[in-house]
């Protein structure tokens, strides 16, 4: 998938509410990924010892050192356990699971939103990951018909330096700034219709701060998509859609669910995922 979507392709996933990746599209993500200049940061950590003379008093001997406490040890690995698992779905009936890792992954929250920035002069504003894991569970229509239904929930988890993670929960409302009132254009393609549209985009942060260490309802809605000479739709008026973006130590998720999931069941899941991130997390909970 490319990273600047046309216009028409944005119009296109508004009106599917989501565009779910097909296995053979996610593989093929995965290789491009592995085939990536990937520069991994490695963090040294020193232990140092402090040393003191003690001076006794005559005859007596020196005090006996106290055992240095054992470290808490650091965790590196993404497991799949710190990931949902389909016992936390409410709909679990015939779910296929879908999985990636990677190293130095941006933390991209929404592709439009980091579109609407670049527009603008901005940088994406995306964190950088260590490491990451990703996955996607699906409810088949039928039994055999390997992802070919709907997508319930997608899960992006990722390990990030300590100061990044907390920074991305507490700079989202200026992530989120300049694409407060958007209005994209670009040519569209709809029904064999062909021109330049425009469409008013808006991201805000709903709510902060339901789960985990830190989280945030990020809101995404769109006017109906018209074209610019005429201004006569083009498409209908999309349906809004939401991230949940959860901290839990140097841990952070975003979760998205398909089009039949709501703000409330994206919150439990949310707070369903931060529990789950606990072993993981640096440090744990």
């Amino acid at each position: 998938m490319r990273d600047d979507p046309t216009f028409v392709e944005q119009i296109q996933r508004d009106l599917r509410d989501v565009r779910w990746l097909d296995p053979e599209e996610i593989r093929s993500r995965a290789r491009r990924r592995s085939q990536r200049r990937i520069v991994v940061a490695t963090v040294v950590l020193a232990l140092a010892g402090v040393s003191a003379a003690a001076v006794a008093a005559p005859g007596k001997p020196p005090p006996t050192a106290l055992p240095a406490a054992s470290p808490t040890p650091t965790r590196h690995e993404i497991t799949t356990d710190a990931l949902l698992q389909v016992t936390d779905l409410e709909q679990s009936a015939n779910v296929v699971w879908l999985s990636q890792s990677g190293l130095g992954e941006p933390v991209q929250l929404d592709q439009l939103l980091g579109s609407c920035r670049t527009s603008q002069g901005y940088s994406d504003g995306w964190q950088m990951s260590i490491l990451s894991r990703s996955q996607t569970l699906l409810r088949e229509d039928r039994p055999g018909t390997y992802g070919a239904g709907e997508a319930l929930v997608t899960q992006d988890l990722y390990r990030l330096v300590p100061e990044a993670a907390t920074k991305l929960l507490a700079t989202m409302d200026d992530l989120v700034a300049p694409c407060a009132e958007w209005n994209s254009v670009g040519e569209y393609n709809v029904g064999g219709a062909t021109g330049t549209g425009s469409a008013r985009q808006r991201w805000t942060v709903a709510q902060r701060d339901f789960a985990g260490d830190g989280a945030a309802l990020l809101r995404h809605t769109a006017s109906q998509p018209v074209d610019q000479r005429t201004g006569q739709p083009v498409a209908a008026v999309p349906r809004p859609t939401s991230t949940a973006v959860v901290r839990v130590g140097d841990l952070i998720t975003v979760l998205k669910l398909g089009q039949t999931g709501t703000e409330p069941e994206l919150r439990r899941l949310a707070g369903v995922a931060a529990r789950r991130m606990c072993a993981a997390a640096n440090p744990p909970c």
